[in-house]
């Protein structure tokens, strides 16, 4: 027994540093909340069957975390920049969050990426310890101690202290070969966070103008990129359906559209009706009056005007869906009206909180650091716009939980929404520290004289407008080229629809969000430089490579797993850097949201893989009869790999490319 207890102690020892070894894995590979929860143990009263189900649970655990991350693509800078912060600690461990500087290497020569730290740590060293190193010593001790890694072939030391990195072949193609295998899969990014992404937000009774292109369009790619990068995306349209604006607007109903309680007028002319009640608002006082009257009766749910309120929702709503259907956009509707009856909490947390001030009968809440106050009662109880962006924060805060918010609004809306995010943290709804929340501005559309988008006669371009036109244009294009002649019409209805919405969401999208930007369709359908129509073009030449050499996907994926991707010419070996290069380009967006620099990578790609292939040979034909002599499977796989990539990239785009051109 005695025997039997010391090999127990022994056992139990070597388990329980088993579990802490375990434990220390799993959190080295991040646990991405994908684990569960750790099996109860209560059932189980034996010390050593605890163990043993508690160490098979970390073993399964740690198995599933390893598939996982192993099927990830690697973004290879944040690799780099982890060797490199190695380095660097391990030379200067007395520095405290030294300068890491890691970048792709713009010219060959140079390596694949380059390191740039050591001049600013030599000016560190100057200022904080009196130690006047030049920046090459620096950068010649960061390389003594970079760590044994399956990436880096050789360092060199260039100019006042650059550190230039050559990566090896081996890494490269075996990450190819893992696209290939595994698609397209987003690099891990830690424990699974919820994004609340507000955008489009139309106003009820009016039409959709192109000032509500640049939301609706930036929105939807940013949803798209957080759902691919594995984040739950609750995706708001923040409709404008509640406020004085209705009351209004059925008061004039009453007077113009008897109606208006069984049926609503269509769109345009509840936009007309719209303007008129407005004009009359303003210059007629008594009904003024009865506008205000019927706010009130609305506000307490009066079975009436509830139901008109809802009727002229209905039609717009109906109007709204049309066009985001044609740009396939995917929204949940909660508008103002959601948020109304939490107001007069919000109104009352201030006051308690001692924030409101009473100025001529107005209830105000001054935020540091903003000259102008919110607004949060009106003098005559009502609330205004302040209270229910205020009541939206709370919400998507304090109920849906966000982690990060994203407001996709145009930036006239900047100062009132900062001022708001200031409001929340003043009260204490969050930490910024904690929870992100970010105002995504843009500029406005400019027509081709670099003035607002109007039509000729001066109105704002409604959107169901411009989208029709774009798909006259797109099938005007499509015939020039003579694709009406080789395509079927399944398939050439299939072009147009690609091209003319695909042309309009990347004009916008390839544009740096912050600028406003010139709405030209000729611009937008030319099949040179950086377009959809060129992107397009090319994605669908890069796919029918393989079919034209009668190579399937079934015997792709048999290549895939089989054959090494040979990267020793030097197109090959740019082509596949630039691939890989992908989810360092995901990174940088989901953390400035700038989406121009996904389209710039695109056409990059599309660029390098066009000097591939005029220097490659793919397939090797008899110039005479045209017979395949032979095929060169891993440029092949290239080719896939890039077109793989393309086609996530315009998902996330929300561009549709397709087979046939």
């Amino acid at each position: 027994p005695h025997s039997r207890n010391c090999c127990l102690t022994i056992q139990f020892a070597f388990q329980e540093n088993e579990i802490k070894l375990l434990t220390a894995e799993i959190e080295r590979l991040k646990n991405f909340g994908c684990l569960g929860v750790s099996p109860s143990l209560e059932g189980l009263r034996d010390e050593n069957t605890k163990l043993k189900y508690r160490l098979n649970f970390l073993r399964k655990s740690l198995q599933e975390e390893r598939s996982k991350t192993a099927k990830s693509m690697i973004n290879i800078n944040s690799c780099l920049q982890e060797i490199f912060g190695a380095a660097i600690q391990a030379a200067y461990p007395e520095l405290e969050n030294p300068p890491l500087v890691v970048t792709p290497s713009q010219q060959p020569k140079f390596g694949d990426y380059q390191c740039n730290s050591a001049m600013a740590i030599s000016q560190i060293l100057l200022k904080t310890k009196e130690q006047k190193v030049i920046p090459r010593e620096i950068a010649d001790k960061i390389a003594k101690n970079i760590p044994t890694n399956e990436c880096i072939e050789k360092v060199e030391i260039a100019g006042p202290g650059f550190i230039n990195v050559h990566l090896r072949k081996d890494f490269v193609s075996k990450q190819l070969s893992s696209l290939l295998i595994n698609g397209v899969q987003p690099p891990a990014i830690g424990k699974r966070k919820k994004v609340v992404v507000d955008f489009s937000s139309p106003n009820i009774a009016k039409e959709m103008h192109v000032g509500h292109l640049r939301s609706t369009i930036i929105g939807e790619s940013l949803c798209r990129l957080f759902e691919f990068a594995g984040y739950d995306v609750l995706r708001l349209n923040h409709l404008g359906d509640w406020g004085t604006q209705f009351g209004m607007l059925i008061a004039h109903l009453q007077d113009k559209f008897p109606d208006y309680l069984t049926v609503s007028p269509p769109i345009g002319d509840l936009q007309a009706f719209y303007k008129e009640s407005k004009r009359r608002f303003d210059t007629e006082e008594e009904f003024k009056k009865r506008a205000y009257q019927c706010v009130v009766l609305l506000q307490s749910k009066n079975p009436d005007f509830i139901k008109a309120w809802e009727l002229i929702c209905d039609v717009s709503r109906k109007e709204f869906q049309k066009i985001y259907n044609y740009l396939d956009i995917t929204l949940i509707e909660r508008g103002e009206s959601f948020y109304h009856e939490m107001m007069k909490d919000i109104v009352k947390e201030f006051e308690d909180k001692g924030f409101v001030q009473v100025d001529d009968g107005r209830k105000i809440v001054f935020v540091p650091g903003f000259p102008v106050p919110l607004t949060i009662m009106k003098s005559d109880g009502g609330y205004t716009y302040d209270t229910s962006d205020l009541a939206a924060l709370k919400h998507r805060l304090c109920e849906e939980k966000g982690d990060i918010l994203i407001y996709v609004v145009d930036s006239g809306q900047s100062v009132h929404l900062q001022t708001v995010f200031a409001a929340g943290q003043m009260i204490g709804w969050y930490d910024p520290k904690v929870t992100r929340v970010a105002h995504a501005t843009f500029g406005v559309v400019l027509g081709e004289d670099k003035k607002k988008f109007k039509t000729r006669s001066g109105d704002t371009v409604r959107l169901i407008d411009l989208l029709e036109e774009g798909l006259k244009r797109a099938m005007d294009k499509l015939k020039d080229k003579e694709r009406d002649k080789v395509l079927t019409a399944e398939e050439l209805k299939a072009a147009q629809t690609s091209v003319a919405f695909g042309c309009i969401k990347y004009a916008d999208l390839s544009h740096n969000r912050l600028n406003d930007y010139v709405f030209s369709f000729d611009k937008m359908l030319d099949d040179r430089g950086n377009t959809a129509a060129y992107l397009l073009y090319a994605f669908t030449r890069i796919r029918a490579i393989a079919r034209l050499a009668n190579i399937d996907e079934q015997m792709l994926r048999k290549a895939a797993r089989e054959e090494v991707l040979i990267l020793d010419h030097e197109k090959e070996w740019k082509l596949g850097k630039c691939i890989l290069r992908f989810p360092e380009i995901l990174q940088k967006i989901l953390e400035d949201l700038l989406l121009h620099t996904l389209c710039d990578y695109l056409y990059e790609l599309a660029t390098t893989f066009t000097e591939f292939y005029d220097s490659c040979y793919c397939v090797e034909k008899d110039r005479q009869s045209g017979q395949i002599l032979k095929v060169n499977m891993w440029r092949l796989l290239l080719c896939e790999a890039t077109a793989t990539i393309m086609a996530k990239g315009f998902d996330i785009l929300g561009i549709k490319p397709v087979q046939r051109m």
